[in-house]
């Protein structure tokens, strides 16, 4: 553990952003589940909903800094692919 007091706030502050991030990324990943899921069962109405929900989460998540940009636009495009393609 730290001793120095400017290393226990870095450790403090490492652990809340660990937790923030992880929730942010477990949240997106469990959008991106339900679009998948709404493609499988071929249902377009709701695979559109739960796109544009994964979308915003994960343009958030990249603004914020939990995954990089590039990482969230490739996402967003396969599961707008996904989505295009069901109603093609």
């Amino acid at each position: 553990m730290a001793n120095h007091p400017s290393a226990v706030k870095r450790a403090k502050q490492n652990e809340k952003r660990r937790l923030r991030n992880r929730h942010v990324e477990s949240t997106c990943r469990t959008l991106v589940k339900k679009v998948r899921q709404a493609v499988e069962t071929k249902d377009t109405a709701a695979a559109e909903t739960a796109f544009a929900a994964a979308a915003k989460a994960l343009y958030a998540a990249a603004s914020k800094g939990v995954v990089h940009k590039s990482n969230a636009a490739r996402r967003v495009g396969r599961l707008a692919a996904a989505v295009s393609a069901l109603k093609a």
